[in-house]
């Protein structure tokens, strides 16, 4: 399912997909908050009065380069793209080719071996304009409004919150922690994302239970596969809420940060636990910072629904016509 349209760099073409999400049903709709309330900075902890999706995993480079391919070539206006994706040469996983200014535009790839890792380097604000893209379909669709409206003004006080007609956006904090810690068979949470009460174990992916990529256990810089812990998933069924990446959620924190969970490659722990929430400036650019999302739940047959659509009309597009059976150009 190419695109007739590519990008060019080098002798490369770079052709823009469907981006894809597997989601996962979090259900349950009602239920307690999570004791003590301290674990979370938001009201409520973890109760959620409303069933919904989470994704399955957090964005990968593969998902997010389609993203860069779309909305920041031929030139990259909003920074969705940090030269650190390209630089760091173990933990960043998408290169940048092309000069604008010599009318060169730019174009990205993934890394060899980094498709499936989850992209870092990204702001609260990469995440909202991610979200954003697939509330509008994708392909050309709008990175400033949809999901989130995001102006000047917002992000500078901080003020940016979900639209009511929201399709997929980022997780709220009550609605991460839900996923992560909550076990509907208890009823009640566990104290780390893989379904124990006991610490998580950093050690490399397998099928070992209660283990994530922490306190650089497979190596300094070395992030891993979405869901090569195989035995580790939540409760839910969602994997790595805890470790490789820390995740950015909506909540608005006192001071100007924004909510940040879950841990990340580099750090210990005892920061994947449910006591542990955090937040950071949301312009900020980790090495060890990504994200998830979530739609809302009457949407989901929508949005895959849309992706299909997406999909059969890029095909169409790429499929030649009698003319191009006979030799003419591909159409652009």
């Amino acid at each position: 399912m190419w695109r007739a349209l590519v990008f060019v760099f080098v002798g490369f073409a770079f052709p823009v997909h469907a981006v894809t999400i597997d989601w996962v049903a979090v259900g349950n709709a009602g239920n307690a908050a999570d004791t003590p309330l301290a674990n979370c900075f938001a009201a409520g902890c973890g109760a959620v009065s409303y069933n919904y999706y989470i994704s399955k995993y957090e964005v990968t480079n593969g998902q997010y380069a389609e993203f860069l391919n779309a909305k920041a070539s031929p030139t990259d206006p909003f920074g969705l793209y940090n030269t650190f994706m390209g630089s760091d040469g173990t933990a960043g996983g998408i290169w940048r080719g092309g000069s604008p200014g010599n009318f060169i535009p730019y174009t990205y790839a993934v890394k060899a071996g980094f498709a499936n890792k989850p992209v870092n380097y990204v702001s609260f604000y990469d995440a909202l304009r991610f979200a954003n893209w697939l509330h509008n379909g994708q392909g050309t669709g709008d990175t400033e409004t949809g999901a989130y409206t995001i102006t000047a003004d917002g992000i500078q006080n901080n003020s940016i919150t979900r639209n009511e007609d929201a399709a997929i956006f980022l997780p709220s904090e009550n609605e991460w922690y839900k996923a992560a810690y909550y076990e509907p068979a208890l009823p009640g949470y566990y104290d780390y994302p893989a379904g124990m009460d006991t610490q998580t174990t950093c050690a490399a992916p397998g099928s070992t239970p209660n283990t994530a990529n922490c306190d650089l256990a497979v190596g300094t810089g070395s992030l891993t596969d979405v869901g090569s812990y195989t035995g580790s998933a939540s409760p839910y069924g969602t994997f790595d809420q805890g470790g490789n990446v820390w995740e950015w959620n909506e909540r608005i924190e006192i001071g100007g940060g924004r909510g940040i969970r879950g841990g990340g490659w580099i750090t210990d722990a005892s920061l994947l636990a449910a006591s542990g929430p955090d937040g950071d400036d949301p312009g900020a650019e980790f090495t060890d910072a990504g994200f998830r999302v979530a739609p809302e739940p009457a949407q989901v047959l929508l949005v895959l629904t849309g992706a299909l659509v997406l999909a059969a009309a890029q095909a169409a597009r790429a499929s030649p016509d009698a003319s191009d059976a006979a030799g003419s150009s591909p159409r652009s």
